[in-house]
């Protein structure tokens, strides 16, 4: 049934085109140009897909006064360009320097911090240390971003020598669970800003950075992880399985690699509100300082966060099924797609 709709479907559409078209000069049905009709679905289909429409911002149901999402409606009314030019002189020239000014204090403070704490042997002070530094420095760069944060179920909270996965929006996502506990954290090394703070934060802290090309840097990061799980002492440690940012609408296929090392998985839900701001972050698109810049002049970063039940791999269940699981679990308390891919 369903094939016969659909050959009828495309059956109809060629009968449009050719209507409007002269009949073809030798006999028979056919004419080249029948093929760009089925380019044409073609590509509709690959723009349309619902993994590909996953890298791009979320589209809003109702305008938040921040940027025009569409084209054919540049002026509305008089009124409402005025209250939209009274919202940019707010936004750009109130509260972005002031959002500047904190943000620029966190992060040098973070870099100072982390570097000066590094120097310290390896004892229980230099541990307090490096919390209690990572801890203020990420509350300031979060009121830097007019973070309004939501955390439920805090019981939940992940516990060390646990690994907590979470859905992957954007690099704030860091800032927004880490104003709520420390992490060592795991993730790809970057250049430029990103670079900078991931080396001053790894001199106090043991966190893991690697380039994902690397083979032995992805061996040496499974024996790292496996030694950090199996010490009870050592912080939980932060890792977004999806492996990049998607745009909150969703979330992706988990890599099984997180799930492969045993120990206790403590998932995190994060959902922002866009009516707000728009989090993602299209890394093909603008850079981290360019990324920044668009959080400090939004409204503001309103996020909700949920500490779900800590999950085992149960008997009989492969690494790939584990994941699967949680992340499910993950999209259901946010409210996000299940995506199988």
């Amino acid at each position: 049934f369903v094939r016969g709709k659909f050959n009828q479907t495309h059956s109809e559409a060629l009968g449009e085109l050719r209507r409007s078209r002269p009949k073809p000069p030798v006999g028979g049905d056919f004419t080249l140009s029948d093929c760009f009709y089925f380019y044409r679905r073609g590509i509709e289909d690959i723009v349309e897909d619902e993994v590909t429409q996953r890298f791009s911002s979320e589209e809003l149901v109702s305008w938040n006064l921040l940027t025009r999402t569409n084209n054919d409606f540049q002026y509305i009314s008089l009124k409402l360009t005025m209250v939209w030019g009274m919202g940019v002189f707010i936004r750009y020239c109130i509260l972005a320097p002031l959002r500047i000014t904190l943000a620029s204090i966190g992060l040098t403070w973070l870099v100072i911090g982390t570097t000066a704490v590094g120097f310290l042997p390896n004892w229980r002070l230099k541990s307090w240390l490096s919390d209690w530094v990572h801890v203020m420095c990420y509350r300031i760069c979060a009121r830097g971003l007019s973070c309004t944060i939501h955390y439920y179920n805090k019981e939940n909270r992940p516990r060390k020598g646990g690994i907590c996965v979470a859905n992957h929006t954007s690099p704030i996502d860091i800032v927004i669970l880490c104003n709520d506990g420390c992490y060592a954290m795991v993730g790809q090394s970057h250049g430029g800003l990103m670079g900078v703070l991931q080396r001053a934060m790894a001199r106090s802290c043991p966190h893991i950075w690697f380039e994902r090309a690397d083979m032995k840097d992805r061996h040496l990061v499974a024996k790292r992880l496996t030694d950090h799980v199996n010490d009870n002492t050592k912080l939980p440690i932060l890792i977004f399985p999806e492996g990049t940012c998607i745009n909150n609408t969703s979330v992706m296929m988990f890599k099984k690699g997180s799930f492969e090392i045993g120990g206790t998985i403590y998932p995190v839900a994060i959902k922002y509100d866009p009516q707000f701001g728009d989090a993602f972050w299209n890394s093909a698109k603008y850079n981290m300082v360019s990324y920044l810049l668009r959080m400090m002049t939004s409204w503001a970063i309103v996020c909700n966060v949920w500490y779900l039940p800590a999950m085992t791999q149960q008997e009989g269940e492969d690494a790939v099924q584990f994941a699967n699981r949680v992340k499910s679990a993950i999209a259901h308390r946010g409210g996000l797609v299940d995506l199988s891919w």
